[in-house]
């Protein structure tokens, strides 16, 4: 048999002057009569993390029962239900060395399981956390390494908590102890950062204003590429390129409202986002998908909100600022609405992991290919405990990760043990991190992949 199909890089991009987009995966990246897994365009494995500050109200966010099949999700988790079968909830994980308990430490220690030096100059120390371990091995291949996101603009410096230099409580990721990784609030930004090219920010947002459109200036391109793939692979790239279009249609819109509705200033929520909590952070979880189905990125961290976040979530009816609700007191009114506030989260996240599930990658689905934690450095808000952390796990399904189950563990556990677990669910070995004593073996089929 002759085989003439001709295969198209994986790496294949669309360009125009001052623009790449990046393609999903298509059936002419694979070569015929090739098992998939044994090509170049395999899918791949990725890695995200969505922080939620001031922990949870933990009686309606633990399942009944101990460990096990993950029967009923707890009220908390109730968004979630049609996602069961891919979750895992771990109960009774601990971080020791965000001691003593302070929102800085609790933001700190969520990814790095380290002990933040206690400082409130430049003299800030920490360690690398488990993001970056992973981007250094599955994210030198692609556009960005690792793709630092966040809901609020946190620009500020000296001490935030109690001696505590800002730094620890402004950054998730840090690159080693000295360097933390900034995130970016500002979905125009962040669009830019994933589909521009070339130029300072500044340089990268003037251009973009310029224009009606950044697929304008790929157009030549998406026709010469359209012409060479079958009828299959045409709906597939004009599928994606829509969802390209209809975030920065968004985006837009928000910048419209921004410009014609101008608001006082506002560290909490950058101009030109969305004015509705929820929009924006819809906009910024579909950022995510557009940056893993085009392979942009393979590491993502995420943080939904920020600690000693004064936000309020009138939309829920909690119309308090989230802080000081959160030291409840036993109030059983406000432990009613950190509740509220946590399903709240929950329920952005599952939309989230609702469009993974929907997105075709390779053999599965995105959310097969990619694996997210999701939780809080800290416990019970009202005390700033470090232990029976919110924590739980979803998708993964092709690294081997088990879903529809409960872990509990009868005595606090180490959070690291989960992060050397996620680590080795997308291929990168590490012998231990921080403070981690195993791994939790219930989570992963020990399987050879591809």
């Amino acid at each position: 048999m002759i085989l003439t199909k001709k295969v198209l890089p994986r790496r294949r991009f669309l360009r125009g002057v001052g623009a790449t987009v990046a393609l999903p995966l298509l059936d002419a990246m694979v070569p015929s009569m090739t098992a998939l897994a044994k090509t170049a365009a395999a899918p791949v494995r990725r890695l995200g993390f969505v922080y939620i500050p001031m922990g949870s109200d933990i009686s309606s966010w633990t399942p009944a029962g101990e460990s096990g099949p993950l029967t009923v999700l707890s009220p908390s988790l109730s968004p979630l239900r049609s996602l069961k079968d891919q979750l895992t909830v771990v109960t009774n994980m601990e971080l020791k060395n965000s001691y003593p308990g302070t929102h800085a430490t609790s933001n700190a220690g969520f990814l790095s399981a380290a002990t933040a030096k206690w400082t409130e100059s430049t003299d800030y120390y920490l360690g690398t956390t488990v993001d970056q371990i992973a981007a250094r091995e599955i994210g030198q291949v692609t556009q960005l390494p690792s793709l630092e996101l966040a809901m609020d603009i946190m620009d500020m410096v000296g001490q935030c908590d109690n001696g505590y230099a800002c730094v620890y409580q402004n950054n998730l990721s840090w690159s080693s102890p000295t360097t933390p990784l900034p995130s970016e609030a500002h979905p125009r930004i962040v669009f830019e950062r994933l589909f521009g090219e070339g130029g300072t920010t500044a340089q990268r947002r003037a251009a973009l204003g310029r224009r009606a459109s950044l697929l304008d200036w790929v157009r030549e391109d998406i026709a010469r590429l359209q012409r060479e793939l079958g009828p299959d692979d045409q709906a597939k790239v004009s599928q994606y390129l829509e969802s390209v279009r209809e975030v920065e249609r968004r985006i837009q819109r928000a910048e419209a409202d921004s410009a014609e509705n101008p608001l006082p200033e506002d560290l909490d929520r950058p101009v030109g986002v969305p004015a509705a909590y929820a929009d924006h952070a819809k906009l910024m979880f579909d950022l995510q998908v557009l940056a893993l189905q085009g392979d942009v990125t393979r590491v993502i961290t995420f943080q939904l909100a920020r600690e000693s976040s004064n936000r309020t979530y009138s939309e829920i009816g909690v119309p308090d600022p989230h802080h000081p609700t959160s030291h409840h007191g036993n109030d059983p009114e406000k432990i009613a609405q950190i509740a509220k506030i946590n399903q709240y989260h929950v329920s952005l996240f599952s939309e989230f992991l609702e469009q993974l599930a929907e997105t075709p990658d390779g053999d599965g689905t995105l959310l097969d290919h990619s694996l997210y934690m999701y939780g809080s450095g800290m416990g019970n808000p009202n005390v700033h405990d470090h232990v029976n952390l919110p924590i739980l796990v979803a998708g993964g399904a092709a690294g081997g990760v088990r879903g529809g189950q409960h872990v509990k563990y009868a005595e606090p556990t180490p959070l690291a043990n989960l992060h050397v677990t996620l680590l080795e669910s997308v291929g990168v070995e590490v012998e231990s991190f921080a403070d981690s004593t195993g791994t939790i073996d219930s989570l992963l089929d020990r399987v050879t992949l591809g």
